[in-house]
């Protein structure tokens, strides 16, 4: 059931966004009278197409894509029978030069206008929950990765690139993690130490065995749900109690409750709690797997902040464009060696796997909003095939008023969907490799 959830959120979130990506070319050529002949979301072979007028709706078989297929345009369909006739009044290639490049342009406009609007929606609707710096009071908890990169659990984090931190959760900005000589600022044992951010991070990040999170807030807890029939229920722990210590050693925070549960796997223990104000001796037996059977309540002081229609049009744009930067960023790692492709490029099943198998509205559109975002980026790409690539070759011809040939256009159309089967191949192929090992 995971996986179909999976599944059909990729295929909901790409149909919204190549539709509409695809709808931004079509309204702009109908605009400038163009004829259109399809509108295509997904590719062929075909599941239902209806005719309205002089342009044919299809809905494809396969979801990973979409495309409108213009009049007079040498497009992906590398169809150039047409191109042999004289031009025709309502052809693409017949109309002036900024007009096809608004043609081009405008499913990438309408990727990023569905961007913002998708991320201001969700502002105003939901607010903006964060833990303030200030609420990380004990430091953090640094797991192997985090150790490696130099902190300390226990370190309180200050500053970010030498900016003041005012949320935990600017810890893992873009910035932070993408910026180039990024570095944080902790104060340690009273005194501030800067630690260098590692080029290569991001790759460390989304190895499977270390996908989460190299820093995480310090915290005490409380006892929360306890699972009928577990060890903590035969011990006797109650919601809302406090654990102070373990065997008499202080165990106030949660991760050094963890380590010693795990130290203990399969014994007894004995530990001290907090009940009502009064502190309560119970002996408990540890599972093998270093567990008693309880959820921890975390005691943490999330803040939240509404914020008015206003306000969220500018915030959803920085969230928006916030996307595009990181993305440009992520390809100077790339370009730079400091970055691996292969763990920088996923493909649709790493897009499936990120919406994961549960769904949830507020993820749902928070990724589909960035997906709005990359889909963007990617097209303005100038690589032939591409929008960007009809940009680029638009443009040209408005700065030096020469039109390229027809055959010179089919050829690098011919090139660049070489180049994007290329790409394609290999996001599938990583992803496989990555899933499997």
């Amino acid at each position: 059931m995971d996986i179909v959830i999976m599944v059909g959120q990729l295929i909901l979130g790409l149909t919204i966004l190549v539709g509409l990506h695809e709808l931004g070319h079509m309204l702009a050529a109908k605009w400038f009278g163009m004829r259109v002949e399809k509108y295509a979301i997904g590719f062929p072979p075909k599941i239902f197409s209806k005719k309205f007028g002089e342009t044919e709706y299809m809905l494809g078989m396969i979801p990973l894509g979409g495309f409108v297929k213009i009049s007079g345009m040498v497009d992906e369909s590398m169809d150039t029978e047409a191109l042999k006739q004289e031009p025709q009044p309502w052809e693409f290639r017949s109309k002036p030069a900024w007009q096809r490049l608004i043609v081009m342009m405008g499913g990438i406009i309408v990727n990023v206008i569905t961007g913002i609007v998708i991320y201001a929606a969700l502002t105003y609707h939901y607010g903006e929950s964060y833990l303030p710096a200030k609420e990380a009071r004990y430091g953090v908890v640094a797991n192997e990765i985090g150790q490696e990169i130099g902190f300390q659990t226990g370190d309180k984090i200050v500053a970010v690139n030498g900016k003041e931190l005012e949320k935990f959760e600017d810890v893992y900005s873009m910035d932070a993690l993408l910026g180039r000589n990024a570095y944080y600022t902790v104060e340690r044992d009273g005194k501030r130490v800067n630690i260098q951010v590692p080029a290569n991070l991001m790759d460390r990040l989304s190895d499977k065995e270390e996908r989460m999170f190299f820093v995480q807030p310090r915290q005490t807890f409380q006892i929360g749900e306890i699972q009928a029939g577990s060890n903590a229920a035969k011990a006797g722990l109650q919601t809302g109690d406090h654990v102070l210590t373990v065997n008499g050693q202080d165990a106030k925070f949660f991760d050094v409750f963890q380590k010693m549960l795990q130290q203990n796997a399969g014994k007894q223990i004995t530990m001290q709690v907090e009940r009502e104000g009064k502190p309560i001796k119970l002996g408990a037996k540890v599972d093998s797997e270093g567990h008693l059977g309880f959820f921890p309540k975390p005691m943490l002081n999330y803040a939240t902040r509404d914020y008015s229609l206003g306000e969220s049009i500018p915030l959803g744009a920085e969230q928006a464009f916030g996307v595009i930067s990181a993305n440009i960023k992520g390809f100077g790692k790339i370009f730079r060696g400091e970055a691996d492709p292969t763990k920088s490029i996923g493909g649709p099943i790493k897009i499936a796997q990120i919406y994961g198998g549960h769904f949830d509205w507020f993820k749902f559109w928070s990724l589909t909003g960035m997906l709005s975002m990359v889909l963007a980026f990617m097209n303005f790409l100038p690589i032939p095939a591409l929008d960007g690539g009809h940009v680029m070759f638009l443009t040209y011809e408005i700065v030096s008023g020469r039109k390229p040939s027809d055959n010179f256009l089919e050829n690098a159309q011919k090139v660049g969907m070489v180049i994007l089967l290329c790409l394609m191949g290999f996001a599938i192929f990583n992803d496989v490799f990555q899933t499997i090992f």
